[in-house]
């Protein structure tokens, strides 16, 4: 249940309660891919199959997006249609045209839609109406963007935006590699990376090594800067932030792990557990970073 990314928005005026969310939610609920659809999309419910599609504990809400794609790769339908229009060729005694072949392909394509493997994966996203935060677990922001355009489709009243702040990432974490001294609460860890600008973008990575040593600052004071630093905020949760403000690779350390284990014994109550200790402390963990990067505004 815990998150691994942040792709994180500013929810404004929120006013939707959870009931209203899970009506306009199961107008789009998950059905798997039709015979001959290679793509479905839908909500699910995020502690398993027959639970809501809105989870609530303690005021915060989490939703899950499921996708399913199948998966026919073009080199299986061009053998196929290499061979069909091979039998043809043998039969009218010479070689398809190619609205022929074409038309050969799509045939393929749907006799073998039916036997497409097909892939499913989950994306998690937390609401919190209090805080005023929407966050979604996604590595990428065209997984974020796409749980938010199911969103809209499913015609969800929340009105999101993407967090800015008065001093860029990139600023910031150029800063404190500068000054080898992190924002209070926070502690630099020893993975980052420092890219020079122009058009070549020269980039140097650093995985596991101290970021004190004085190369560093030396590749600060020839112009590069910090687009990727791992950090840890108050010995509870560790991250990579990224120039683009996302947070990725969080683990939670094994303090709140254990809190969680403590607080249950059933497998629902392990979920709520887990989900409570994870919203509490990102609704803490959010303003901090947002702080430390000066406070919300338009960015520098």
């Amino acid at each position: 249940m815990w998150f691994r990314n942040l792709q994180i928005y500013r929810l404004r005026d929120c006013s939707i309660t959870s009931a209203q969310l899970e009506k306009a939610l199961a107008g789009h609920a998950f059905q798997g891919c039709g015979n001959s659809e290679m793509l479905s999309r839908g909500w699910s419910a995020p502690r398993g199959k027959g639970d809501a599609l809105v989870h609530v504990y303690q005021g915060q809400m989490l939703i899950a997006l499921c996708v399913e794609q199948k998966l026919l790769p073009a080199s299986v339908v061009n053998q196929f249609a290499q061979d069909k229009a091979a039998a043809i060729e043998e039969q009218q005694g010479y070689r398809p045209g190619r609205k022929q072949l074409r038309e050969i392909k799509e045939q393929i394509t749907d006799e073998l839609m039916p036997r497409a493997f097909a892939r499913r994966r989950t994306s998690f996203a937390w609401i919190d109406p209090m805080g005023g935060w929407l966050v979604v677990d996604a590595a990428n922001p065209a997984k974020a963007d796409e749980l938010l355009e199911t969103l809209r489709k499913s015609d969800v009243d929340l009105t999101l935006a993407l967090i800015k702040t008065r001093l860029s990432p990139t600023v910031a974490m150029t800063g404190w590699l500068a000054a080898n001294e992190a924002p209070s609460s926070f502690t630099i860890d020893r993975d980052c990376e420092l890219r020079a600008p122009g058009e070549e973008k020269a980039t140097i990575r650093y995985v596991r090594h101290p970021l004190e040593a004085a190369e560093i600052r030396g590749h600060i004071a020839a112009g590069k800067q910090a687009t990727r630093l791992a950090m840890t905020w108050n010995d509870k949760i560790s991250f990579v932030l990224h120039e683009n403000l996302q947070a990725k690779r969080l683990a939670f350390l094994d303090i709140l792990k254990d809190e969680a284990e403590q607080q249950a014994e059933t497998a629902d109550e392990h979920f709520d557990a887990d989900f409570a200790i994870m919203a509490g402390e990102l609704s803490r963990f959010l303003p901090s970073l947002i702080e430390a990067l000066g406070g919300e505004g338009e960015a520098a």
